[in-house]
């Protein structure tokens, strides 16, 4: 394989990578704080995008993308306000089942907002056509935005865990909840807090998605299965893990293209996670027992 076409792979392969790893960094935040697996996070990265794309309209880019960003957060609260705070020592199950169906709820509400049109954001930077030339390989400008926020975001999340309040709060709860809720730290309203982080997280990651991929309402449910497959590839609830192990996923899909037909590219998400299911639970670079970390 020539060089040039290596590169091209890898760059791919890093920019899928970032976006399943801030979808599976949104899967740790709730996991974390809450032990819930939230399988409505792929529906938030499409919602924020098709509010972008609206907002767009009337909007200057920046500030449709601040606020998809918003709105996105507020119905992850409104996500834990109404169909989890009132429970009670609910089963694993039964959370499982609740995420699943607000998936449903939310991509069935998209398609009558937004119908079944495909749509997209204009590029942050750069036309359409225009790229970066690095070693005889192209990458879009709007790649580059997509990997600098992935950095960002990770940045950020490790400077708000380990340096405000609510980020030590939601530190000691995913450590021990009880002895957090013993200690007077308002663990409803952290859980509330992780859903808002989680939910403008990913609205973040849909907007700098939408011009490279295009955003139609649908996108939410194979997102999921991509950024939850790096979450346990990772060791879930270990974000830092999630980046790396978003890398690896993305560059083995994408270079799975060389071999295989490109219908075949999803298949291989799927076969790693069955993979680690069976062989290591606690993924590359948790331990065998999956345990929510103390540390982001």
């Amino acid at each position: 394989m020539p060089l040039e076409q290596l590169l091209q792979y890898f760059f791919a392969g890093i920019t899928e990578g970032a976006i399943y790893a801030i979808i599976a960094i949104g899967f740790n935040i709730i996991y974390n704080t809450t032990g819930i697996i939230n399988f409505a996070q792929g529906e938030f990265l499409v919602l924020g995008g098709m509010i972008a794309t609206s907002l767009a309209v009337v909007l200057p880019l920046p500030l449709a993308v601040a606020g998809a960003v918003a709105a996105t957060m507020v119905v992850g609260a409104l996500v834990d306000l109404v169909f989890i705070r009132w429970l009670a020592s609910p089963s694993v199950l039964r959370l499982v089942v609740i995420t699943i169906g607000v998936s449903i709820l939310l991509r069935e509400g998209m398609l009558h907002a937004w119908d079944e049109k495909v749509r997209a954001l204009r590029n942050f930077t750069g036309t359409e056509i225009s790229s970066v030339r690095i070693l005889g390989a192209h990458i879009a400008p709007q790649a580059l935005w997509v990997l600098g926020i992935a950095g960002l975001i990770v940045a950020a999340l490790a400077l708000f865990f380990r340096y405000t309040l609510a980020g030590r709060a939601m530190r000691a709860c995913a450590a021990n909840r009880t002895a957090a809720r013993l200690c007077g730290i308002k663990t409803r309203r952290l859980v509330t807090l992780s859903f808002c982080l989680s939910a403008g997280i990913g609205a973040l990651a849909g907007c700098a998605l939408s011009p490279l991929t295009q955003t139609q309402y649908d996108m939410g449910a194979p997102l999921a299965i991509k950024g939850f497959t790096v979450a346990i590839l990772g060791g879930l609830g270990n974000s830092t893990a999630a980046v790396a192990a978003g890398l690896i996923l993305g560059l083995l899909e994408t270079f799975s293209v060389s071999l295989l037909p490109l219908a075949y590219k999803d298949a291989v998400s799927l076969a790693v996670l069955l993979a680690i299911l069976f062989l290591r639970p606690g993924g590359l670079f948790g331990r065998r027992e999956v345990q929510r970390l103390k540390e982001f």
